[in-house]
Parts: C-alpha cells; sequence; structure tokens
C-alpha cells in the first residue's frame, strides 16, 4: 500500500504518530519537540526518522519543507499535533493563553497557516472547549479588553475563526478512548481540518459498558497488564507512592478508593481534601482488573490521582503505563523514571491516534476523488461522542463500594465493604 506521509509537531513520545501509522495510512516523515529526553525518545525507537529539538516559535515552513524535500508550492497531505494541554486542563491553573504553553496553539496555527496542507489534526484536552481567551482572574487588571475576550469557550471560537480566515472548515470531536477498544478512559479533543470544505465523520463508538448499546464490552486493565494477559514486566521501573500513602492504600481493597476506609482514617488521611465538594475518586485509588483504566497520568503516586496495582500495594511500572496507552512492547523511553512517565501520561492513547487514522484517510480519499459531504464555506462544528463515561461505583446512597460493582449495576448490599479494616 503506498502510504501518505505526514508532519508530526508537539511529538512527545510519538503515541499520536505511532496510531496514525497503526491505521496502516500513513508514515511519518518528520517530528518536532522541545523536550531533549523525548526526542532521544524517538531517535532511540526510530533512528533514521528526521527530527528537530526545538521549539515552534523558532520553527517556519521553509525550513521544514527543505528537511522533507518538499518544494514550496508542492502539496503536504497531512500535519498533526498535540499543542501543550496542561493551561487548559480542569485539573490545572486554568491560565490558557495567559500561560505561554497555552500561546502554542496560536503556533500550530501559524504553521498551519504556512504549510498549507490539506488536512491538519490538532488533539488536546477537553477543557480547550471552555476556555476564555483571557482567564476571568485577570479581567480587573485588563478591564481595556472586550468583555467577549473572558467568555466561556471564546478561545475555541477563536481558533476555529482564524482557521475558517485561512480557509480551512473544521470538525471538532469529543470522544473517549475506551469507546474504540482502547483499555483506558481519557476523553479528548480532535480537531480535525481540511481546506477542501469537506464535512468529516468521526465513528460511532465500537464498544460500551451499557447493555442497550449491544456492543462489545470495554477492554480493561486485566486484558493488557493482568493474570489472563501475555504482560510480563522484566525490568519493573517505578515512581513509588511514599511509606506514608503506602500505610492507606494498604487498607483499599482492589476497585476501592478513600470511600473504603473508616471516616476517622479519612480525615486522618486527607486532611482539608476531605471537606472539599466533588466525588474524588482518585484519592486513595486501587486499580481492577475488571475495568478500563483511568487515565494514565504523569504522576501516578499521587495521593489524589493515585494509580494502585490491583493485587500489589504499589503505583503501577513504566512498563505498565505503557502497557495501558498501548505502546508498542519494544519501544524504549529515555531518562529518568520521572521523565518516562512524563512521557508516557501526555501521550495520546494508540487506539484513538488509529482511529484517527482511519478517519483522516477516508477523508483523503473523498478530497481526492471530490466524494463525501461538502459545504460551500468554511465553517466548524463541535460533535460529542459519548465523551464522559462511568464504569464503576465507589459509592451509592450513602453506601462504600469496591470490587467489581459497575455504574450500571444494582449494588447489592452484600457487595458493601466493611467499614472496619485490619490496619
Amino acid at each position: 500500500m503506498n502510504k501518505r506521509k505526514f508532519i508530526s509537531l508537539f511529538s512527545g513520545a510519538m503515541g499520536l504518530d505511532i496510531g496514525l501509522e497503526k491505521s496502516k495510512h500513513w508514515k511519518c516523515v518528520f517530528c518536532l519537540d522541545n523536550d531533549k529526553n523525548t526526542i532521544k525518545t524517538i531517535r532511540i525507537n526510530r533512528s533514521n526518522l528526521p527530527t528537530i529539538e526545538d521549539s515552534i516559535e523558532n520553527i517556519n515552513g521553509k525550513l521544514i519543507r527543505k528537511i522533507i524535500n518538499k518544494k514550496k508550492g508542492e502539496d503536504l497531505d497531512l500535519i498533526v499535533g498535540g499543542p501543550p494541554c496542561q493551561s487548559f486542563s480542569v485539573f490545572g491553573s486554568r491560565e490558557g493563553i495567559k500561560d505561554v504553553r497555552g500561546q502554542l496553539v496560536f503556533e500550530f496555527l501559524r504553521l498551519i497557516k504556512d504549510l498549507k496542507p490539506k488536512m491538519f489534526l490538532m488533539e488536546n484536552v477537553r477543557g480547550l472547549l471552555s476556555m476564555p481567551i483571557i482567564p476571568k482572574k485577570y479581567q480587573k487588571s485588563l478591564n481595556n479588553q472586550k468583555s467577549s475576550m473572558f467568555e466561556h469557550g471564546s478561545l475555541i471560537k477563536m481558533l476555529f475563526k482564524e482557521y475558517n480566515k485561512i480557509g480551512y472548515h473544521v470538525d471538532c470531536f469529543v470522544v473517549n478512548s475506551a469507546n474504540y477498544g482502547a483499555p483506558q478512559i481519557r476523553e479528548r479533543i480532535m480537531l480535525i481540518g481540511n481546506r477542501f470544505n469537506k464535512l468529516v465523520e468521526f465513528p460511532n463508538p465500537t464498544h460500551s459498558n451499557r447493555l442497550k448499546d449491544k456492543l462489545p464490552s470495554f477492554k480493561t486493565l486485566g486484558d493488557v497488564i493482568g493474570p489472563r494477559s501475555k504482560f510480563k514486566d522484566s525490568s519493573p521501573e517505578i515512581m513509588d507512592f511514599s511509606p506514608r500513602k503506602l500505610h492507606y492504600l494498604k487498607m483499599v481493597p482492589p476497585g476501592g478508593n478513600w470511600r473504603c476506609l473508616p471516616i476517622d482514617i479519612q480525615k486522618e488521611s486527607m486532611g482539608k481534601s476531605w471537606y472539599l465538594k466533588g466525588g474524588r475518586s482518585a484519592y486513595w485509588r486501587r486499580l481492577s482488573f475488571e475495568f478500563p483504566s483511568p487515565t494514565v497520568v504523569t504522576m501516578p503516586n499521587h495521593a489524589g490521582t493515585s494509580m494502585c496495582h490491583p493485587n500489589e500495594t504499589r503505583a503501577l511500572t513504566v512498563k505498565e503505563a505503557a502497557a495501558v496507552q498501548e505502546f508498542p512492547e519494544n519501544w524504549k523511553f529515555f531518562g529518568s523514571t520521572a521523565t518516562k512517565f512524563r512521557q508516557i501520561g501526555n501521550a495520546v492513547p494508540i487506539k484513538l491516534g488509529e482511529i484517527a487514522g482511519q478517519v483522516l484517510w477516508k477523508l483523503f480519499k473523498d478530497i481526492k476523488n471530490n466524494k463525501g459531504k461538502s459545504i460551500s464555506y468554511p465553517s466548524s462544528r463541535i460533535i460529542h461522542i459519548r465523551p464522559h463515561i462511568r464504569t464503576k461505583t465507589y459509592w451509592k446512597n450513602g453506601k462504600s463500594f469496591s470490587g467489581n460493582t459497575s455504574y450500571y449495576d444494582k449494588p447489592n448490599i452484600s457487595n458493601q465493604i466493611p467499614l472496619i479494616l485490619e490496619i
């Protein structure tokens, strides 16, 4: 098969790129990232792939064209990338473009404008949809700005408008990797743009945990690292919990969290966090082999986002986290243990990249053959495809549950975990 070429920006450990290539239609021909460790990871695994270690702000289309041997005016098929998402994440500081990392979404736009590919894919966190151009906390100090600059969702509207100005129709899909057979719950947004005004369609979920959907069940953590899998970790590398954290996690059964602890131990272990509102389901969380993994994070040993192994009182290892993201078994990560976890936690699930690769291939064929749905002018859409997923029950009707109680089960009182645990 004659594969089409694509350029990768903000490449990281190549999670998105590996997924696109796994769709069997695409081949990565250039990677850019400003992190020396991720670039070394790419070079260890893809020694012949052209790479640049630099900030995107220092890169222009002329340089990229020279590296990939494309003359000005020659069409590029596809550019992909995931600008840093920390400034948009609902778990972060929500600084948006006041954070220099948030401004990089416009650097991606600049290179799209410069290189004019047929298509582009920009992935990011769901929090980008709700970000204002300027966070409201700056409204008093910047009262000379238009009120629209502080509005909920104004940043994505500005991005759409800027892409439309340079001739791109944009479809934004809000999706979850578990819906497509990944062993992980991870919400992402996928902005797919093209300069031929073709409407793009993202596939409906292929997996579900709702009986009414009549689809195969979600892939689980046990499928990739559990006893029934063929997973082997010959050299476990771990960012483990502190002795204090391990002390409390020992009390939590598989599939449980802080709700499983006696009230006095909850308060003692969580401090001020115990009084906060919200589910805090990731606090003192022990995973279950019977459900998809929660989102792989960059620091799995935090109390509030703990990724404790189901059967052993420890954090997941580097190799286990990479298996959840579905990196190839022989994929090597360069750097310290913390650096490796950052690369893995920031990556796009391989399966989601593979699905996107199929979507982009169909779009490419529609453009080439002048088929598919079209509109007469550039515009933008946001389509939600069951992005928010609930899998297991931790707490219901005043009772705590661990183990394998599904969100759609009617919890049985016999499954309730005891409030008096061995400490």
